[in-house]
């Protein structure tokens, strides 16, 4: 199976009523861990990374070496996307490198963290899509702001979406998916509470997925923050605070809702992070990362494989044909 697109994968998504997992990925061992988990799952994935998110100088280096890893698993379908592309130049360089997905979160101004406005988001969200469908590329906008960090550093205000715009966005950009902002948070601390309709506003989702009947909806932010990983990570070393993210049941009722596409970080990131402190303090002479990294890789495949059993694709691989999102360029000849 070689590359497909957003679009391609969510059709049949929908078409079987299940949802896929987007597991956001920093490294080449956590791009293996995901598409592990979905061979060993039988399952289409969507393998996002977010710019400048890795330790790598170069996104264009690690970018490929991103999709090289995705070549070996030619019987897995593969979504490759970026995640909160932060600006049009981005999601070129994204669609240029090989991507056969991009999302341009065109709801913020990432240099200031001001909300742009609709006309703004608008705008900025079909210059992208016109770049990405010259080349055959699906496009994830997004309507509201999602809570929380993606980065660690910053803190977004949560603006949920405006169901009566959403119509209106989809027509004048022409997206493929629409991340819908429901109350959800980015980040490894979400909820002072359990949350509950007050928080988390699944309605929304039912009243936008009948104005866009066409359009994927996008969940994010949807990790659950397990305490048990977050206990491990503080025995550790760690100093997370105690937090609640959104419930497994609320993510598979989602799919049944209307939303196809399920971004996962932190959970995983936390399953790495707690196998890869408890390797680091098994062994006091380890100098070299590479055994703890192992651990954290390995941790972290079982989880997402978990994951993808409760979303529903777990399974569902043999529902894809082997289409070529792009031909491999032509080889010079000597």
């Amino acid at each position: 199976m070689t590359l497909i697109t957003l679009r391609q994968a969510l059709d049949h998504a929908r078409e079987g009523g299940y949802g896929i997992g987007a597991f956001n990925v920093t490294d080449i061992e956590q791009v293996e861990a995901v598409l592990d988990a979905a061979r060993r799952t039988k399952s289409p994935v969507i393998v996002q990374t977010i710019a400048g998110a890795s330790a790598f100088a170069s996104d264009e280096l690690y970018w490929d070496l991103l999709l090289r890893a995705v070549d070996h698993y030619p019987d897995v379908p593969v979504v490759v996307h970026l995640d909160h592309g932060p600006d049009v130049a981005t999601c070129k360089r994204a669609i240029d490198a090989g991507f056969s997905s991009v999302m341009i979160d065109g709801s913020i101004d990432h240099k200031t963290g001001v909300a742009n406005s609709f006309d703004e988001n608008v705008a900025i969200t079909s210059e992208v899509v016109a770049y990405a469908k010259e080349r055959g590329v699906s496009v994830e906008g997004e309507l509201g702001t999602i809570g929380g960090s993606k980065d660690g550093a910053s803190h977004a205000e949560i603006v949920l979406a405006n169901p009566a715009e959403a119509r209106d966005f989809v027509e004048r950009t022409g997206v493929d998916a629409l991340a819908v902002a429901i109350g959800t948070s980015h980040g490894a601390y979400k909820f002072t509470t359990p949350p509950d309709s007050t928080v988390l506003h699944m309605d929304l989702i039912v009243e936008i997925a009948e104005k866009i009947p066409g359009t994927h909806l996008v969940m994010h932010g949807s990790s659950s923050l397990p305490p048990h990983l977050r206990e491990i990570i503080n025995a550790h070393g760690g100093d997370l605070p105690e937090s609640w993210g959104v419930p497994e049941e609320e993510k598979a009722r989602s799919t049944k809702l209307g939303v196809t596409k399920i971004n996962q970080g932190m959970d995983s990131h936390m399953a790495y992070a707690a196998a890869m402190r408890t390797a680091l303090a098994a062994d006091r002479l380890a100098a070299d990362p590479a055994p703890a990294a192992s651990a954290g890789r390995q941790a972290m495949s079982e989880l997402i494989a978990e994951r993808m059993g409760v979303f529903g694709q777990a399974g569902r691989s043999g529902d894809y044909v082997a289409v070529p999102f792009r031909e491999p360029a032509a080889l010079p000849l000597d």
